[in-house]
């Protein structure tokens, strides 16, 4: 990526930042993978096919994310397209005090994987947004999915240690630490997503 370069933080003048930072994202999405896209694309269409559960989660800025997904790709689809049978979607980030009890309980580990333990069956699919990929409580969730359904991942960097127990993936091309940027382009893709699907249901 060009724009690693000359990195948006080093600008002093806030007029060159934002160029800066907009060039970043414009490279980013310059290099998302188009074919994996439209892999997990066709695997969500799978999922629809054979009324399975998509269960969506992340940390910080990716939890806000997942609960727009949730959305997204549920009521908004129904919405604005003819079919009343949408995904089957749920944000495992919504219930605070379901969250809180079991980190309180089990610890914050255990926030999504003692949930999946709940709600996940055999077939369901994960979609799980870090931009690390070190979580411990995804990886904990993602490992424990394995043989049960598919895990997809919307990941930044280098996809750090979850990128192993994903069976689909994206990879957001940024400088580690660049947290703002991936989260950014993981908004896009489920609006991608989401918009696509308006149109095809």
């Amino acid at each position: 990526m060009k724009t690693l370069k000359y990195h948006f933080k080093s600008s002093k003048n806030f007029k060159i930042f934002i160029k800066k930072y907009i060039d970043y994202l414009k490279d980013s999405l310059n290099e998302l993978d188009v074919s994996s896209l439209d892999l997990i694309r066709k695997e969500l269409e799978i999922v629809k096919k054979k009324n399975k559960t998509i269960f969506v989660f992340g940390n910080g800025g990716a939890a806000a994310t997942t609960i727009t997904m949730a959305n997204d790709l549920g009521f908004d689809i129904m919405k604005k397209s003819k079919s009343k049978k949408t995904f089957n979607i749920e944000c495992l980030n919504s219930n605070q005090s379901v969250l809180t009890a079991i980190a309180n309980d089990t610890g914050y580990e255990n926030i999504f994987l003692n949930q999946l333990k709940i709600k996940f069956k055999k077939g369901d699919v994960a979609i799980i947004l870090s931009a690390s990929g070190n979580s411990i409580n995804l990886i904990k969730a993602a490992q424990w999915i394995n043989g049960k359904g598919k895990v997809i991942g919307l990941l930044g960097f280098d996809g750090g240690k979850l990128l192993k127990y994903c069976h689909k993936y994206i990879l957001i091309k940024s400088l580690k630490s660049d947290y703002g940027p991936v989260e950014d382009i993981q908004l896009i893709i489920n609006h991608i997503f989401a918009h696509w699907f308006q149109n095809k249901f």
